[in-house]
């Protein structure tokens, strides 16, 4: 998809709706990354992550999901059939 878009006198432009819609920056905090390379100016939608769930996408956390995924490949970790089998484990 190919379009022009007019650049207005403070260096502003709008996307038209289709697209908005499409990348979903129509959301509140919505933000679209700029990124210069090889003579180009790349637009990348960017969905800002509602506060409440920002914890998930810490460095840190981010650090433990990927072991976790290592783990699991690994087949280490148990797994349980109840909520009470898992109780019955800590104890």
């Amino acid at each position: 998809m190919r379009t022009f878009i007019a650049v207005r006198d403070r260096g502003q432009i709008s996307l038209p709706a289709a697209i908005r819609e499409q990348f979903r920056l129509n959301e509140p905090g919505a933000q679209v990354e700029v990124v210069v390379r090889d003579g180009e100016i790349v637009l990348r939608p960017q969905i800002s992550v509602e506060a409440s769930q920002a914890w998930f996408w810490s460095e840190e956390w981010q650090q433990g999901e990927r072991q976790a995924d290592v783990e699991a490949r690994a087949g280490a970790g148990k797994t349980y059939d109840s909520g009470e089998e898992f109780l019955a484990d800590l104890q």
